[in-house]
């Protein structure tokens, strides 16, 4: 009764403002999921960074139950709700029931978790398959396993690496696992779906890296969006596990409530000796080392990409704290964070619904067709023109969105033109300006 209580939690927090504005990202998702499938692959994915597995869910998704903003995103509060679930099955198993509560209860509470419930990417999907996996690694590791075991095993490795390559970083971490403890049959057993799926995508997977390096080339400034290895980008990671997307300022006061909260969490995580959380840290810590490794090379040092480690992170803090004050304190403080976001508009994302309201008397608007997704989204009649076309309006509409990406300064070139703005309006992290041209 107490899990379905949890459940209910998690259901009812990834509802609230689930009819919110879609961000970039978002929408591209959701424009994508409108494709035939066999389109996505041979058009889309072969230019993206991700394996196509969520498209093809989202396109089923769309086909069955419509495109409307809050349907689409229930998907992902379906997938948030599953590994709630599994994850209190898990702590059930490694320890006992009460464990298991308080792990579903610190997953369905946390702010990150909570955020990524909504949003309409892989990363949700990604984190319940893991789980599940997570689960059956589990039975495997405790020797009471059946070839059933193993074989859901490596279908959820499987489509963990088909929806988010990201997900390599804990599949090698269980892999390192099984090496560590010199169990060879099993490190052989358990890497069959993983190799299977690395195989099948691998044609695709090659594609997309050669692509990736045109579009590092061609895109000046890309490598600022994919998360290289430095001070910062490594401080966000326990910082936002614990207090979640939210920011504010002034930033002093947001790195001083959330530093401590943070180094409180790390203080439960790693300072608290438990034989049942021990060898449960290595794969808390291995998957950002072996991350930070890759990402000398290859940047990808981005906190929400590490999002399935938080129902992990949830489980070793159940199992640690044994004082009440101590559980409710993290339950509540995680509440808190969670429900500033869902309750405070201010900290959600860029609203381009609202921005395309604006958009309807104009008809007409001036930015970098990549990052139109949103607006093709929510008016597919608005034209899309390029600021480096001639220019011969009287007055127009100008969305900077992503310029410091592509290398361009739109004022240089508005002012060549004798063009000077003269009205600005914000639609949260994006802006419209309208330049008018001086006779």
């Amino acid at each position: 009764m107490e899990i379905l209580i949890v459940l209910m939690l998690a259901l009812d927090l990834g509802m609230i403002a689930s009819n919110q504005s879609l961000w970039l990202d978002e929408a591209i998702s959701a424009n994508v999921a409108k494709m035939p499938i066999g389109e996505i692959l041979k058009n889309f994915s072969i230019n993206d960074f991700h394996p196509p597995l969520y498209y093809w869910f989202l396109n089923i998704w769309t086909n069955i139950f419509g495109s409307r903003v809050a349907v689409l995103r229930f998907s992902s509060i379906l997938f948030s709700v599953i590994t709630v679930y599994f994850i209190y099955l898990i702590g059930k198993k490694i320890k006992n029931k009460k464990t298991g509560f308080l792990a579903a209860l610190f997953l369905a509470t946390n702010p990150l978790f909570v955020y990524f419930s909504q949003e309409l990417r892989m990363y949700s999907m990604a984190t319940m398959w893991l789980t599940i996996g997570f689960y059956y690694f589990i039975k495997i590791k405790n020797k009471k396993y059946k070839i059933r075991d193993l074989v859901m095993f490596n279908l959820m490795m499987a489509l963990a690496f088909g929806t988010f390559y990201g997900s390599i970083f804990l599949i090698a971490s269980f892999a390192i696992y099984w090496l560590i403890k010199k169990e060879w049959k099993l490190f052989w057993l358990t890497n069959i779906g993983i190799g299977l799926a690395i195989i099948i995508l691998s044609p695709l997977l090659l594609t997309q890296i050669r692509n990736s390096q045109i579009m590092l080339a061609q895109v000046k400034n890309w490598m600022l969006v994919l998360g290289k290895v430095n001070f910062k980008n490594l401080l966000l990671i326990p910082l936002k596990f614990s207090v979640g997307r939210i920011s504010f300022l002034p930033k002093i006061w947001y790195y001083l409530i959330g530093g401590s909260w943070s180094l409180i969490i790390l203080a439960l995580l790693f300072l608290k000796k438990k034989k049942e959380s021990n060898w449960l840290k290595l794969f808390l810590i291995l998957p950002i080392i072996l991350a930070i490794i890759f990402s000398i090379k290859s940047p990808l040092l981005q906190y929400f990409r590490f999002l399935y480690l938080v129902p992990i992170m949830a489980l070793i803090l159940a199992i640690n704290i044994d004082i009440k004050w101590q559980r409710m304190m993290v339950s509540g403080v995680f509440l808190i964070f969670s429900l500033i976001y869902l309750f405070n508009p201010n900290y959600y994302r860029e609203d381009w619904k609202g921005m395309t309201n604006f958009l309807q008397d104009e008809k007409k608007v001036y930015m970098i067709n990549s990052f139109s997704d949103p607006i093709k989204f929510y008016d597919p009649e608005i034209e899309i023109h390029d600021l480096r076309e001639e220019i011969n309006d009287s007055k127009i509409v100008v969305i900077p969105y992503g310029e410091e990406i592509h290398g361009i300064h739109h004022e240089d070139i508005l002012n060549n033109f004798n063009y000077k703005k003269t009205k600005e309006i914000n639609f949260r992290e994006i802006e419209a300006e309208i330049w008018e041209k001086q006779l």
